[in-house]
C-alpha cells in the first residue's frame, strides 16, 4: 500500500512539473525567433543548447534555464509578455519570400518595419512569381496555427488562366486531382471575368502547399498567367495599400485571426503605417478594415 501511495505521489508531481513546462520550439517561436516548424529545424540540426547541452526535438522547458540558439544568447518570453502584431504586404512578382538571397534578388522582408528584439515571421508564402497578401506577425505561435493543414484555413487567390475552360475541367479540381505529393483540390471556384482565352478566376484552397494553385490548373491542360493572392483566412488584401506597402491591422482583425488558429485575444501595439522607406517618420494612416467577404 505505502508503494502504491508513493507511485501515485510522484506520478501527480510528475503531472505539476509537465504542467509547468512547455515545448522549446514554442517557446522559441513566441519570443519571435521564427515559426515553429522553423525552430524544430533548427533544434534539429543541433543549433539550440539548454544550460549548455544540445538541445533535442521533444525537450520541454521552464523558460528559466538559459538557451542559445546558434551560438547567441536568447531572451525568452512569457505568453503575456508579447504583444500580438500583424502586418498586412501587398507582395509584387519578383519577390522571395525569403530573409536573405544568395544572387542578391529582392526579398519581402527588405521592406518591412524593423522589430527591437524581435523578427516578423510570415504566415505562409508566395512563390516568386505570385503576388499578392502576405501576412506577417511577431507571434511564431500564431503563425504556426494559421500555417498548420488541420485547422483548415482558407486562402482565395485570383487567377488568370491562358487555354479552354470547361465544366468538367473545374468539377475534376474541386472534387480532387492527385498530384506527385498527394491529393490537392479547391473548395470553391468562381468565374470573375475576361475575354477569349484569358479568363480570370477566383479559387479557395485550405493548405498551403508548393505552387499547388498552379499545379491544379496546369493538371487540367490549361496555363496560370497570371496569380495573385486577395485572402488570408479572414483577412481580405486592401485596396489602399498599394503594391509594395504594408499596413498595420487593427485590434479586431488581430483578435479574429487569434480566433481563427484557437488562441485568446491579446493586445496589440501599434507600429507606424505607410510605404516602405517612411516607417518611424511618425508619418502614420489609421488602421483599415479588411474588404467585405466576396460571395460565393
Amino acid at each position: 500500500m505505502k508503494n502504491k501511495q508513493y507511485f501515485d505521489k510522484s506520478k501527480q508531481a510528475a503531472e505539476v512539473t509537465l504542467e509547468k513546462t512547455e515545448k522549446l520550439q514554442k517557446v522559441l517561436a513566441r519570443s519571435g525567433l521564427g515559426s515553429r516548424r522553423e525552430m524544430e529545424t533548427v533544434i534539429d540540426a543541433g543549433l539550440v543548447t539548454i544550460n549548455g547541452r544540445t538541445a533535442l526535438l521533444g525537450d520541454r522547458i521552464t523558460g528559466q534555464e538559459r538557451i542559445t540558439v546558434k551560438g547567441r544568447p536568447v531572451t525568452l518570453k512569457a505568453e503575456d509578455d508579447l504583444p500580438r502584431r500583424v502586418i498586412m504586404y501587398n507582395k509584387p512578382e519578383g519577390e522571395l519570400v525569403t530573409r536573405k538571397d544568395p544572387e542578391g534578388r529582392r526579398t519581402v522582408f527588405d521592406h518591412l518595419p524593423r522589430l527591437r528584439g524581435e523578427r516578423w515571421i510570415a504566415i505562409g508564402r508566395l512563390d516568386i512569381n505570385t503576388a499578392g497578401l502576405l501576412l506577417f506577425t511577431n507571434d511564431g505561435e500564431l503563425a504556426n496555427r494559421l500555417m498548420h493543414p488541420s485547422h483548415q484555413v482558407e486562402r482565395e487567390y485570383a487567377v488568370r488562366v491562358m487555354g479552354e475552360v470547361t465544366d468538367e475541367m473545374l468539377a475534376a479540381m474541386q472534387e480532387g486531382v492527385m498530384l506527385e505529393d498527394g491529393l490537392g483540390q479547391f473548395s470553391a471556384i468562381e468565374l470573375v471575368g475576361g475575354e477569349g482565352i484569358n479568363v480570370w478566376y477566383h479559387v479557395v484552397i485550405n493548405e498551403g502547399r508548393n505552387r499547388e494553385v498552379r499545379r491544379l490548373w496546369e493538371s487540367q491542360g490549361v496555363t496560370v498567367s497570371r496569380l495573385k493572392r486577395v485572402r488570408y483566412g479572414n483577412i481580405y488584401l486592401d485596396k489602399r495599400t498599394k503594391m509594395g506597402e504594408w499596413i498595420e491591422l487593427t485590434q479586431a482583425e488581430v483578435d479574429d485571426l487569434s480566433s481563427l488558429g484557437g488562441l485568446a485575444k491579446k493586445s496589440v501595439e501599434a507600429i507606424p503605417t505607410g510605404r516602405p522607406g517612411q516607417k518611424n517618420r511618425g508619418n502614420l494612416r489609421k488602421p483599415v478594415h479588411a474588404i467585405g467577404r466576396r460571395n460565393k
